[in-house]
């Protein structure tokens, strides 16, 4: 094992078709890896995980986007699945990572090769805290053949694959292709229609993807309790934000001046926390008047 700040980085485990370690959601489709070859945690590979890939000259709002995805399901306890490339891929893992939820990397290339070799930090902390797997054996250098190869095991994994930001020749449209080919749930991030970025996720949707309006409704989508991550949330709010929030809880439905009324804020401070929680993800908005807790 290699050392890392005082820490062992876990060497190569390799993971069979037939054992029990094998993730059974990968086994069932129709081309399943022989092999995994893995370094971190291999409990990952028995969790539920969502894919979040797009496209590697990521925007800024793709760049958030994608940040956001992988942190706000990682706080369901659902472990986020991508392909470590640049932009989206490289920050859907950094927001697993920010909320301490668990991510894995899926090369191709052998897990000894850091590809991008600008990502070797993001390797390190993915191995440590993740999982890297790949069906290609230490030192197999990556290819055009071997990333379509690697595609379909990141959606095989998946209970569903979100595209954030793709080009029309974008790879994670091959992604999103296997996803569906599958039989697991496609999402696509709207962007706009005047970037070339955004073409791809956008098609996707005009095709039939389901349009992500927010993380929380793809992990509610899947089964995922949301009043526990909310609960989870509402414990890092300042004591204004908390005040709105508990008033909104137990109150169900409120005006702006009925949450002035009840916390005897002034209706500046009353719309400017209710801005603030939304972006929280903690309350949302309908007809602009009445709020209502997530």
């Amino acid at each position: 094992m290699m050392e890392n700040n005082g820490n062992k980085i876990p060497d190569v485990t390799v993971v069979s078709l037939n054992s029990s370690a094998y993730p059974s959601l990968l086994k069932s489709i129709s081309n399943p890896p022989r092999k995994l070859y893995c370094r971190g945690d291999l409990s990952l590979l028995q969790m539920p995980a969502v894919a979040v890939v797009g496209a590697r000259k990521a925007s800024e709002y793709g760049k958030w986007a994608a940040y956001n995805m992988g942190k706000t399901l990682a706080e369901y306890g659902i472990v986020i699945i991508s392909g470590m490339a640049c932009g989206i891929d490289s920050w859907a893992h950094k927001g697993a990572l920010a909320a301490g939820g668990k991510t894995i990397a899926v090369f191709g290339c052998g897990v000894d090769i850091c590809y991008p070799k600008s990502n070797a930090g993001l390797m390190e902390d993915i191995i440590m805290k993740g999982l890297v797997i790949s069906e290609f054996e230490s030192g197999m250098h990556p290819s055009i053949i071997t990333f379509p190869l690697r595609n379909r095991i990141i959606s095989g994994l998946s209970l569903a694959t979100v595209v954030v930001e793709a080009g029309l020749k974008s790879g994670s449209l091959i992604t999103a292709e296997r996803a569906a080919e599958q039989g697991r749930y496609v999402y696509a991030v709207p962007g706009n229609i005047d970037r070339v970025s955004s073409i791809g996720a956008n098609k996707l949707i005009q095709d039939g993807a389901s349009l992500i309006v927010s993380p929380d409704d793809v992990a509610s989508d899947l089964g995922f309790i949301r009043g526990d991550i909310i609960e989870k949330r509402s414990l890092s709010l300042g004591e204004d934000e908390k005040l709105i929030f508990d008033a909104i809880r137990f109150s169900g439905e409120l005006t702006v001046d009925e949450l002035c009324a009840k916390t005897c804020l002034p209706p500046q401070d009353v719309n400017g926390l209710v801005t603030v929680l939304e972006m929280k993800g903690i309350l949302e908005t309908a007809m602009g008047r009445v709020f209502t807790a997530k």
